[in-house]
């Protein structure tokens, strides 16, 4: 009976949070379209309400009114962004939510396990995909997944050895002392920018490059079904935005330093679209594997090596 009630609390949590995800998503659209308009001299959504304040909701009842086209026979081209969704929405288990508190005792082997299977979805529209665009989307989505997939893995390696446990909330405790951005300063900077990679930011957005690719891999997709993956892409900004700080800053969730170092670091992001350019495929690459895989190794074997060092002197 208790495990019973426990399940229900935790089922009902999670759904609550999800739609708390959501709303916060209309009002990330709305706050990021607000500091591009800063950034590039013009007005920005200003008519609807007051300041534009219900825009993103407006903008949602457009996508979903429009005309609806059955333009594949195949159904797992229209099952395909919902579950992206429900990928996106499972990455949040790993958050310490305010209602019920789930203590995951591998949460991190969790976390990029979920990450891992996130790119399937998105194999998957190829194969049913009509559109040759979508195919070169798909092409570039796989071989950068990849690429950024094997140094974000190395970056937790790297904290997995430091806090010696595999726990995300051993993680934040074990930063008493330091943060681990400034302890571990080089790993901040390049999660920061495969995290940049992962959310198809840009400079990184290669996969739904407009100029290139015209939308990429969800150019079939419209209506609710392109709202849902858009949906998702922002879910995981949310997400890997609040992990960020948790995992590298060592502060509590629900405080008031959590949340201004979460608005600040999502202003970065938001700055970061409104200020680069996107750059060329291949140098993305190369920067992935030759550069950037490099000097995680090289910190790596760093680290190991005053770990066992720390160790024998405390011997």
């Amino acid at each position: 009976m208790i495990y019973q009630i426990t399940l229900i609390s935790i089922t009902i949590s999670f759904i609550l949070m999800i739609i708390t995800v959501i709303i916060r998503v209309a009002f990330l659209t709305l706050f990021e379209r607000k500091v591009l308009r800063y950034i590039q001299l013009r007005k920005g959504p200003n008519k609807i309400s007051f300041k534009g304040l219900i825009q993103p909701f407006r903008d949602i009842m457009k996508l979903i009114s429009k005309e609806i086209l059955y333009i594949n026979s195949n159904k797992i081209f229209y099952y395909r962004p919902i579950i992206i969704f429900i990928v996106s929405s499972a990455l949040w288990i790993n958050y310490p939510w305010i209602f019920v508190n789930i203590r995951i005792s591998y949460s991190i082997i969790l976390l990029l396990f979920i990450i891992r299977i996130n790119v399937y979805p998105i194999l998957v529209v190829r194969w049913v995909s009509k559109n040759n665009y979508s195919m070169l989307g798909i092409i570039r989505a796989i071989s950068q997944i990849i690429s950024f997939e094997v140094i974000v893995y190395l970056i937790f390696f790297i904290l997995i050895i430091i806090s010696e446990s595999f726990r995300l909330i051993d993680v934040n405790n074990y930063q008493g002392k330091i943060m681990f951005s400034l302890l571990i300063y080089p790993s901040y900077v390049v999660f920061i920018v495969s995290i940049l990679i992962d959310l198809n930011r840009v400079p990184f957005d290669l996969i739904e490059g407009e100029s290139e690719l015209v939308s990429g891999f969800n150019i079939e997709y419209f209506r609710g079904l392109f709202t849902i993956i858009f949906l998702s892409e922002y879910i995981n900004l949310l997400f890997i935005r609040t992990i960020s700080v948790t995992i590298f800053f060592g502060i509590k969730v629900w405080t008031n330093t959590f949340v201004i170092l979460n608005l600040l670091t999502l202003t970065v992001l938001v700055m970061i679209r409104g200020v680069l350019a996107r750059v060329r495929y291949d140098h993305l690459i190369y920067t992935c594997w030759i550069e950037m895989l490099v000097i995680i190794l090289y910190y790596i074997i760093y680290l190991y090596l005053v770990k066992e060092i720390n160790i024998i002197i405390n011997m």
